[in-house]
Parts: structure tokens; sequence; C-alpha cells
């Protein structure tokens, strides 16, 4: 199975877990767009098909990932004009 890049895991998960205290006082139970759009990319991203597992699989994924690996994207891409 293909994993996302520890970086780019790392911030869906960031940003989804910093939304429910801020949607609690907004939105009520209603969750946001933002909220579904996040929670449909870290279940795919997770091969689940519920945000409390894709978030759980994600934790174990990131505990196993080298500190470096979560920096930043992949680097070393060419834009292909040189």
């Amino acid at each position: 199975m293909l994993r996302p890049h520890p970086a780019v895991l790392r911030r869906l998960v960031d940003d989804y877990e910093a939304l429910p205290a801020v949607e609690e006082t907004a939105h009520g139970s209603m969750p946001s767009p933002r909220a579904q759009d996040l929670a449909y990319t870290l279940c795919v991203s997770t091969g689940t098909r519920d945000v409390r597992q894709a978030l759980e699989a994600a934790h174990r994924w990131l505990a196993t990932t080298a500190p470096a690996a979560e920096r930043g994207p992949l680097t070393g891409a060419t834009s292909g004009a040189e």
C-alpha cells in the first residue's frame, strides 16, 4: 500500500486536530467543509473509512517515521527548466 509522505500526513493530522475547538463554537456539531475535506483526505491517505481510524493509523505511521522525514515535503524534484 502506498503511504503519504510523512510531512504531508503530519500537516493533515495537525490541521484536522486543530479544527474541533474552533468548530464547536462556530458550527455547533455540524462539521465545516474544511473538516469534511480533511477527514476525507485522511481516510483516503490511510486506507480507512472512518476519521478516527484514519487518525489512529496516521499516528502509528508517524510514530515509526524518522523525524527527518517529517520536516518537509519531498525534495530533489526538478522543474524541468534548466
